[in-house]
């Protein structure tokens, strides 16, 4: 297995203009992405943004309304399932309870004709790539979820697809389990060469094994690049506050800035703060400016009088988590803000009441226009 790696254009996938409706609700409206062959893409949103119906557009099966699916730059909309050579690992193991773990692998290898002694050769080899050799006699029901998700990746494998993708296929396990198998995965990923995409709703989860993210929301993507770049430079409200931990602060532009300039807000909450304006905002514009618990430092409260960059504020709660404190503050204005203090790096008593006064540097703060939806409410359920 890997003699023929799926990098690059036979392993290019993508959707262009891509249209999903169920009745009046758009569940995908215009989305066009891609990977390239050998990339790790994941798919990020809440319930609902659209990322599931994609990828069974990808796989052939649900058809679009409108739009394009390319795969090695073919037009592959109207091409049935089966002959797109895709490997699928769904969120249920979808395992055949009456089947052994070696006929649960080969079972996709008879059903394209190929003769069972080079099946189960296949399958064993299969089995290895996973880390499972000598399970193929084993059911299903005497392996644990782990293990079974692994026997679900092999079958997705065993026929050498050009492109795997995977639908939420590590929300059923633990935590501990869950981030194992983000490493096994990965590590599968790169060794064959193959393109994965990755349906997720944890963040986390897509920042540790992506090497792009495409997030959604309301069927539309909202941003689009590598995790970094997500993280520390999101373009709307709506990814800052779902990649991640993110303060908000409400208040108004003091002067007209350009996408990328410093702007210097007057905050509701009193004070001011400088933060770099994403696209241009005019004068007395309503914003939202955005920065990290990590962002923010906390310094005896006198030194924020007159200052004119800094947040007054009060710890209300502070949570010791080894590496790190987090502490939970309320303005004077009511609003709820996290910082996270590395270990030994207080400048101030961490304990309920201290006043303090929050700085951040401006390139680490976003300034949003306030207008932003920062979260989608679907008005009715549809397929994520």
């Amino acid at each position: 297995m890997g003699d023929r790696q799926s990098t690059g254009a036979a392993g290019q996938i993508g959707v262009v203009g891509l249209v999903k409706l169920f009745g009046s609700v758009r569940a995908v409206d215009g989305l066009t992405l891609s990977a390239e062959g050998g990339e790790f893409l994941a798919l990020l949103g809440p319930s609902g943004s659209g990322k599931t119906t994609v990828l069974m557009c990808m796989a052939g099966f649900e058809a679009p309304d409108a739009g394009t699916v390319m795969l090695a730059g073919a037009d592959v909309t109207s091409t049935p399932p089966q002959r797109r050579n895709l490997g699928m690992v769904f969120q249920r193991y979808t395992l055949f309870p009456h089947m052994s773990v070696m006929d649960n692998i080969v079972f996709p290898l008879k059903m394209r004709g190929v003769r069972r002694a080079e099946g189960e050769a296949r399958a064993r080899q299969a089995l290895e790539t996973v880390r499972l050799g000598g399970y193929g006699a084993r059911m299903p029901a005497q392996l644990s979820g782990g293990q079974q998700q692994r026997v679900a990746l092999a079958r997705a494998i065993v026929y050498e697809p050009r492109v795997l993708l995977m639908d939420e296929p590590l929300s059923a396990l633990d935590k501990a389990l869950r981030e194992e198998m983000q490493i096994e995965i990965k590590r599968l990923q790169r060794m064959l060469g193959i393109t994965v995409i990755f349906v997720t709703h944890d963040q986390t989860e897509a920042l540790t094994m992506a090497d792009r993210i495409g997030v959604l929301d309301g069927g539309r993507l909202q941003q689009w690049g590598a995790p970094r770049e997500l993280y520390e430079s999101p373009r709307s409200a709506f990814v800052a506050g779902f990649i991640g931990e993110t303060n908000f602060l409400d208040g108004r532009s003091t002067a007209a800035a350009a996408d990328g300039e410093t702007i210097v807000v007057a905050l509701r909450s009193g004070g001011r703060a400088r933060a770099a304006a994403v696209g241009a905002l005019g004068e007395g514009a309503a914003v939202r400016v955005a920065v990290r618990p990590e962002r923010l430092s906390l310094v005896p409260a006198a030194d924020g009088g007159g200052a004119g960059d800094a947040v007054a504020a009060r710890i209300t709660e502070c949570i010791y988590v080894g590496l790190a404190t987090t502490c939970i503050l309320a303005t004077d204005a009511g609003e709820s803000l996290r910082a996270r203090v590395p270990a030994g790096a207080a400048a101030v008593p961490l304990e309920p009441g201290t006043r303090v006064s929050l700085r951040w540097e401006p390139p680490y703060a976003r300034a949003f226009p306030a207008e932003v939806v920062t979260a989608s409410t679907p008005a009715q359920a549809v397929p994520a």
